[in-house]
C-alpha cells in the first residue's frame, strides 16, 4: 500500500512540475505514440497493404509532377536564394580529352533546401526549442552536424494521395484570409465523395499559386491556408503528410488567436506529421482528380531539415 502511495505522489508531483512549466510558457512534451526514441513520426502509418490499395486507383497511368521548378526565380520565403555555377569538367581542364575528344560540364548549386517543391522535416520548427518527441535543438544540431530528425533517414512515402479542392468549396480561388478547418475540410471531402484516412497524404488546392505570375512578392509572404484545428484533425486521423499549392501551407497572416507558424508546430513539432510546400495542384484540380497513387522518394541529403523534392501522382 505504501510503495503505491508513494508511486501516486511521485505521479502527482510529475503532473505538478509540467503544469508549472507550462504556466511559465515552457511546453510539456509528451513522448510519441510510435516511441520514446522515434523519429519517422506519422510516417510509421505507412505499410505494404497500403502501397497494394493505392496502386489500384491507378486507371489511365497518367502522371503528374507535383513540383514547380527550382531556380533563381523559384518562390522562397524570407531571405532564402538558389545560386546554380556551371563549371568545365573536374579539375578544370578545357581541352577535349582523348581520341573521343571528351568535353564536359560540372555545376556547383548553392541554395536553401527550402525553396521552391519541398518537404519540412520533423526538426525544421519546434516550439521554445522543443521539436518532435521532445528533442531539442541541443540533441539535434550537433558538432557533427543535423541528427536523429534528418530528411535522409525517413523512408519513400508511397501511398493513396488525396486532393481536396478548396476552390470548389468556397466556390471561388482563395484569398488571403481565407482560413479552413476542421468544418470545411469535411465539408469539401463530402462533396468530393473522399473519406480521409489513416496514412493518406492529403493536399489542398486553393487556387493561390495563380499569384506567383501576377505578384510574386504577395505569394511569398502572405496566403490563405490550413488553420490549427484543422491541421490537428488531420493528424489526428493518421496521416502521414499534408501539403498546399501554398508557399507554407498555413494561413499567412495567422488568423486572430492563432499564432504565426502555429500550423507548423502542431503538425511537425507535436504530432510527426510532414509537410509539403509549394505543391503543383493545378494540373490534378483541372482533371477532376481526387484519389491518386502518390509517389515521393525524398533525395537523401544527409543533415537536412528540409529538401527540395519532386512529388508524383498516378491516376
Amino acid at each position: 500500500m505504501n510503495r503505491i502511495i508513494r508511486a501516486s505522489a511521485a505521479a502527482i508531483a510529475l503532473a505538478g512540475l509540467a503544469a508549472a512549466g507550462a504556466a511559465l510558457g515552457q511546453p510539456a512534451w509528451h513522448k510519441s505514440k510510435y516511441g520514446e526514441q522515434d523519429t519517422l513520426g506519422a510516417v510509421n502509418n505507412l505499410s505494404a497493404e497500403g502501397v497494394k490499395r493505392a496502386a489500384r486507383l491507378i486507371k489511365t497511368g497518367k502522371t503528374y509532377s507535383l513540383a514547380i521548378p527550382t531556380g533563381p526565380d523559384s518562390p522562397a520565403y524570407g531571405a532564402r536564394r538558389y545560386e546554380v555555377t556551371i563549371t568545365p569538367a573536374p579539375g578544370g581542364d578545357t581541352r577535349p580529352n582523348g581520341s573521343e575528344r571528351v568535353t564536359s560540364h560540372d555545376e556547383r548549386v548553392t541554395t536553401s533546401m527550402g525553396i521552391g517543391t519541398q518537404l519540412d522535416g520533423l526538426g525544421h520548427l519546434g516550439v521554445d526549442h522543443h521539436y518532435y518527441n521532445g528533442f531539442t535543438g541541443a540533441d539535434l544540431n550537433t558538432a557533427q552536424g543535423f541528427k536523429k530528425l534528418e530528411l535522409s533517414n525517413i523512408p519513400p512515402i508511397v501511398t493513396r494521395g488525396v486532393l481536396i479542392d478548396m476552390t470548389k468549396h468556397f466556390k471561388r480561388d482563395l484569398v488571403v484570409g481565407d482560413v479552413f478547418n476542421r468544418a470545411e475540410i469535411e465539408a469539401a471531402a463530402k462533396a468530393q465523395g473522399i473519406k480521409i484516412g489513416k496514412g493518406d497524404v492529403v493536399l489542398f488546392h486553393t487556387g493561390w499559386m495563380r499569384m506567383i505570375a501576377t505578384d510574386k512578392a504577395l505569394y511569398n509572404r502572405s496566403e490563405p491556408g490550413l488553420g490549427v484545428e484543422g491541421a490537428q484533425h488531420l493528424a489526428d486521423l493518421g496521416v502521414v503528410a499534408i501539403g498546399a499549392d501554398t508557399i507554407a501551407l498555413e494561413a499567412l497572416p495567422a488568423p486572430q488567436g492563432q499564432g504565426t507558424f502555429a500550423v507548423h508546430q502542431t503538425l511537425l513539432a507535436k504530432n510527426g506529421v510532414h509537410i509539403l510546400e509549394n505543391v503543383n495542384t493545378g494540373p490534378l484540380a483541372a482533371d477532376g482528380v481526387k484519389a491518386f497513387l502518390f509517389v515521393l522518394g525524398q533525395p537523401r541529403f544527409v543533415g537536412t531539415v528540409q529538401v527540395v523534392v519532386n512529388p508524383i501522382a498516378i491516376r
